[in-house]
C-alpha cells in the first residue's frame, strides 16, 4: 500500500523541529457490479466477495424491472435504468473508505452498455465489460422490452457500428482508463461485430485487456464458463488495484459530469 508524506514543524523551546510524517493512505477502491437485462445482484455476489478480498469495497444492486421490482418490466426505460447506476454510483463513491479517483464498473450485456455510458457522466478508472450490448439511440424514453419491436437489433449487431453513431460507444471512444472486455464465443444476443465495435471505439483507453471465453454462451450457463469469468475479472482487478497501489501512472478516467 501506498503512504502519503507530508512536512510539518515540532514547536520546542528553542524553535521547531523539522519533520515529516509517513501515513498510509486510508481510503481503498470502490467496485460497482451491474447486472445484465433480466438478471439481479446475486450473479455478481461471489465475484463482489472475491473483490472485496483485494481490499475494495463494493456494490452490488438491483435494476428496476428485476428482482424485487420485476413487475415493472414491461414498462422501465433505459433513462430509468441509467438513473439506477448513477444512483448505484453515488452511493458508492460516497461511502466514507472510498478512494473516488479510483473506482471500477463492472457490467455485463445491458449493464455493460448502461456501464459505458456512466463513463461520460462520472469518473471511472476502470471498466470491466462483459458482452455489452448496443441499442439504437433512437428511443431511450420507450420501454426497453420494446426495443426489440421497434427496431430491428439483430440486424444492428451484425454490423460494425462506428463510435460517432452510438451513445454507449461515443463514451468508450473517450474513455481513458483501463478495460477489460470479455467476449463469450457462443454468443447469439451478442455477436463478434458488437466486440468489434467495442475494441474499435476503445482508441484512447489506458490499457486494454480483451478476453473470450471458449465454449461460452451469452448468459455463461454452464459453470465453468461461470468460473472462467470469475477467474477473468478478479485478476483483471488484483492486477490493476495492485499497479494502483504499487503507485503505476494509470490515468485516472475523469470525464466532466453533464
Amino acid at each position: 500500500m501506498t503512504a502519503d508524506k507530508y512536512q510539518i514543524e515540532i514547536p520546542i523551546e528553542r524553535g521547531y523541529l523539522d519533520a515529516t510524517f509517513v501515513a498510509p493512505q486510508t481510503t481503498i477502491p470502490g467496485i460497482l457490479f451491474v447486472h445484465g437485462w433480466g438478471g439481479n445482484q446475486e450473479q455478481y455476489m461471489e465475484r463482489a466477495r472475491q473483490a472485496a478480498a483485494l481490499g475494495c469495497v463494493c456494490l452490488t444492486f438491483d435494476l428496476t424491472g428485476h428482482a424485487r421490482t420485476q413487475h415493472e418490466q414491461e414498462t422501465v426505460t433505459r433513462a430509468t435504468n441509467l438513473a439506477d447506476v448513477l444512483a448505484a454510483y453515488d452511493r458508492l463513491a460516497a461511502h466514507p473508505l472510498i478512494d473516488r479517483s479510483s473506482i471500477a464498473v463492472v457490467g455485463s450485456s445491458y449493464g455493460g452498455y448502461l456501464a459505458s455510458i456512466l463513463t461520460s457522466i462520472r469518473p471511472v478508472r476502470w471498466l470491466g465489460l462483459r458482452v455489452p450490448a448496443l441499442y439504437l439511440d433512437e428511443g431511450w424514453d420507450i420501454p426497453k422490452r420494446a426495443l426489440h419491436k421497434e427496431h430491428d437489433l439483430v440486424a444492428y449487431r451484425r454490423r460494425i457500428v462506428g463510435s460517432d453513431e452510438n451513445r454507449a460507444l461515443r463514451a468508450a471512444a473517450d474513455f481513458r482508463g483501463d478495460v477489460l472486455l470479455v467476449e463469450s464465443e457462443r454468443d447469439e444476443i451478442v455477436p463478434h461485430t458488437v466486440i468489434a465495435s467495442y475494441l474499435q471505439a476503445f482508441l484512447k483507453a489506458h490499457s486494454l485487456t480483451y478476453r473470450v471465453i471458449d465454449g461460452a454462451d451469452h448468459g455463461l450457463s454452464d459453470e465453468g464458463s461461470q468460473r472462467a469469468y470469475t477467474a477473468l475479472v478478479v485478476n483483471w482487478l488484483a492486477e490493476m488495484i495492485g499497479g494502483r497501489r504499487a503507485g503505476s501512472r494509470g490515468e485516472a478516467a475523469t470525464q466532466a459530469v453533464r
